[in-house]
């Protein structure tokens, strides 16, 4: 069986290789935490041998395992809290506010040519990168490009887009302070002669999810939104229900996200209750970043 150090080691190296899948390109390691990795832990000495007797004595004298009336609860872990026996994920070293611009653009121009979905390739119009401040504290991340996004080369500009630049108006901020982006770049390819957006499949979420990891490293918001459930899925690497997760903090290594109903989903569905629950989470939002709140935004969507 391998020891512990050789555990702990082959632990390292699948973090590694995981954080290396999801975009991650640097990591720092602490010299202490390096230093005992290249030190091999010495061998447990094995016990002196005993004499058959003498283990029969012990073996009798041995008291009777007690098997306890209730089992201890779990805690629940958080999606990214490590499992037992796994180092903590390394931290990323953060950009200076200056460098950000010309990794945005570098990140921008490799995803501009990215051919690894021939399917979305062959139908998209552009590639949708994403806009914003690139030293912004709060970040929208939304699903994907629809048929208005893929013409104009831009996040949200489609009637879910105009819904979403006024939450953000509402809430004091504006297209340019904060920071908008997708899980996927590219619009689903439709079916000819279809109309509408599909949803991504997980294949080709897991295939462009590096693009932002990458954003996000660049951008290190304070504060992050999830907008719908597929934000949710293709953010945590499982399907999450919106309906039941919005309005309750989620951690994205370091990040705290906020989940919350895409705004396509409130022009669906009008009612005031549904409004008020996605304008409570932005209210959380604010509260987090240490923004001032109004009486009168305290008062949004609340029925008289």
């Amino acid at each position: 069986m391998p020891g512990e150090y050789d555990q702990l080691l082959e632990a390292t190296i699948e973090h590694l290789q995981q954080l290396k899948a999801h975009g991650t390109r640097f990591v720092t390691v602490d010299t202490a935490a390096l230093k005992a990795l290249t030190a091999p832990v010495a061998p447990a000495k094995a016990p002196a041998p005993r004499s058959l007797s003498a283990q029969a004595q012990t073996v009798a004298a041995a008291p009777a395992p007690v098997t306890p009336n209730t089992a201890a609860p779990v805690k629940e872990r958080s999606v990214f809290a490590p499992a037992a026996g796994i180092p903590p994920e390394p931290v990323i070293e953060p950009l200076a506010p200056e460098a950000k611009p010309a990794a945005m653009a570098e990140l921008r121009a490799r995803a501009s040519i990215c051919v690894k979905c021939p399917s979305l390739v062959a139908a998209r119009t552009q590639v949708v990168f994403g806009v914003g401040d690139v030293n912004a504290e709060l970040m929208f991340v939304g699903e994907a490009p629809g048929a208005d996004e893929d013409a104009q080369g831009e996040p949200f500009v489609g009637a879910a887009g105009q819904l979403l630049t006024k939450i953000i108006q509402t809430m004091g901020q504006s297209r340019e302070t904060v920071y908008i982006g997708n899980i996927l770049k590219c619009r689903p390819d439709m079916p000819p002669g279809a109309s509408g957006n599909r949803k991504p499949t997980p294949a080709e979420m897991r295939t462009c999810i590096p693009y932002l990891h990458e954003q996000i490293n660049i951008i290190r918001p304070r504060v992050m939104v999830a907008l719908g459930a597929t934000a949710v899925e293709g953010l945590f690497g499982k399907p999450i229900p919106i309906t039941k997760q919005r309005g309750n903090w989620m951690t994205y290594r370091d990040i705290p996200v906020m989940p919350t109903f895409h705004p396509a989903y409130l022009l669906r569905n009008q009612a005031m209750s549904e409004k008020r629950k996605v304008w409570e989470d932005m209210l959380a939002v604010m509260e987090r970043l240490g923004l001032e709140i109004s009486e009168k935004q305290r008062g949004y969507f609340l029925r008289g």
